[in-house]
């Protein structure tokens, strides 16, 4: 095992052991802000790895760069608005990922900027030869793990497939017809889903996403190097 492969699961165990549990807040906190109190009851509004980690699902994360941790429950009784409300607080855990990215994004533009040695140009990091083995190079190794680990968890979860949360988000702007058609059919869905997923056909569309968005943030932060520079 390389020292590039060490860091990528380096990166992989932060983000089960840190993001993941905001990813997981992200929905308790939104849950509660619009009335609904359920997942603080249970133990839920807290940010301790301990109380969000599915095994299953850290393991996934390990070995595969894709997760999930325990769902946080809600009770959309509670809501004033249950679809709008509902929606919210789907969106949230995503959106906290993409916060996530976007900020060890500005973390690896600095890194970058700080050595000569380093330059991303098109999206694609160049360096000079015998300069990959260096502390700034881990740096921002394991700084490009965690945005693009983080991006590919918010794509993954905005699929609207239940249970991810995109379900939840596209069935705001459904009908409730469409709603109950999910909620009778959802094991047939969710195992066709993941038989889908585990042939691989959804690898090359979910990375060129990914890629998409990595781009665009890099983009929006072209301003940290010229910052810097």
């Amino acid at each position: 095992m390389n020292a590039d492969t060490i860091i990528q699961y380096g990166a992989r165990i932060m983000i089960i052991f840190m993001i993941l549990p905001i990813h997981e807040f992200a929905h308790a906190y939104m849950a509660y802000k619009l009335g609904d109190n359920t997942a603080m009851y249970k133990g839920r509004l807290t940010m301790n790895p301990l109380a969000h980690i599915d095994i299953i699902g850290a393991i996934c994360l390990l070995f595969t760069g894709f997760g999930w941790a325990k769902p946080v429950p809600i009770n959309p009784l509670k809501f004033k608005k249950y679809r709008r409300d509902t929606a919210l607080t789907a969106l949230a855990g995503p959106l906290s990922n993409l916060i996530v990215a976007f900020v060890a994004t500005i973390g690896l533009r600095i890194a970058v900027a700080a050595d000569d040695n380093y330059r991303f140009r098109d999206g694609i990091l160049y360096y000079i030869e015998g300069t990959n083995n260096t502390p700034v190079y881990y740096v921002i190794l394991l700084l490009y793990f965690i945005v693009t680990i983080n991006i590919g968890l918010a794509i993954f979860n905005l699929i609207p497939i239940p249970p991810l949360d995109g379900s939840k988000i596209l069935s705001y702007f459904t009908s409730a017809k469409y709603e109950m058609f999910l909620v009778r059919n959802q094991m047939v869905i969710q195992f066709a889903f993941f038989l889908v997923l585990f042939t691989g056909v959804l690898s090359k569309p979910l990375s060129f996403l990914g890629d998409k968005v990595f781009e665009f943030f890099l983009f929006a932060t072209n301003w940290v190097e010229n910052l810097m520079r």
